[in-house]
C-alpha cells in the first residue's frame, strides 16, 4: 500500500461506485487537497482509480484506455492484456502505483506486477495507505445498513477512512455507473 490516497469502488445491485479522497502528499507535507484520482474511460462505460504518483496516473489511465479501444471495452481483456504490458515495461513496472477499474460486471484491482486482481466478494475493492479502513467500513455499512445507497456507502466509507489514515482526507469525489447507463 502507498502513503498516497484512498480509493474506493463498490460494484453494487444497481450502481457501479468509485471515490477518492483529494490529498496529495509529498514526504510528510500536503501539496494538494482538491485533487481528481478517479475517471471514467471508455465512454464512461469503465470507472478508474489510482494510488501512487499523480504523474504517472496520467500515462496509465491513458495506456489503458488505449487497451480498452482495442478490445472494444472488454474489461476482462483489457485488463489481462494491460497488466501483462505493464509488467514487462522496464519502467513502468518500477512504478509505485496501483488502479481499480470497474464496470457494472467486474471490478479489479490491478499493480505494476502484473497483478489482476477481482476481489473475492466480487464487489468492493480498495486501494491506497486507506485502503484497509476504507474497505472494512464498506463491508461493515454493506453488511448493517441493507439497501443503502452505492454512493452513500462509498462517500461514508471514505468518511470513516478519512478520520483514521493522515494521508487520506475528507475532500471526497465519486463517479457512478447507474444500472441504465
Amino acid at each position: 500500500m502507498f502513503d498516497a490516497t484512498t480509493i474506493l469502488a463498490y460494484k453494487g445491485k444497481n450502481k457501479a461506485v468509485i471515490g477518492g479522497d483529494g490529498q496529495v502528499t509529498f514526504g510528510n507535507s500536503v501539496l494538494k487537497g482538491n485533487a481528481t484520482k478517479i475517471r471514467t474511460l471508455y465512454n464512461g462505460k469503465i470507472l478508474a482509480g489510482f494510488a501512487g504518483s499523480t504523474a504517472d496516473a496520467f500515462n496509465l489511465f491513458e495506456m489503458f484506455e488505449d487497451y480498452l479501444t482495442d478490445r472494444k471495452g472488454d474489461l476482462l481483456k483489457a485488463v489481462i492484456d494491460f497488466s501483462k504490458a505493464w509488467r514487462k515495461d522496464k519502467v513502468l513496472r518500477r512504478l509505485e502505483a496501483m488502479m481499480i477499474v470497474l464496470n457494472k460486471e467486474h471490478i479489479f484491482i490491478l499493480t505494476g506486477n502484473g497483478d489482476v486482481v477481482e476481489p473475492e466478494d466480487g464487489e468492493i475493492a480498495s486501494i491506497g495507505s486507506g485502503g484497509n479502513f476504507a474497505i472494512s467500513a464498506a463491508r461493515a455499512l454493506k453488511r448493517h445498513a441493507q439497501g443503502m445507497d452505492e454512493e452513500f456507502l462509498v462517500e461514508e466509507s471514505l468518511k470513516i477512512a478519512a478520520e483514521l489514515c493522515i494521508y487520506t482526507n475528507h475532500n471526497i469525489k465519486t463517479l457512478i455507473l447507474e444500472e441504465d447507463s
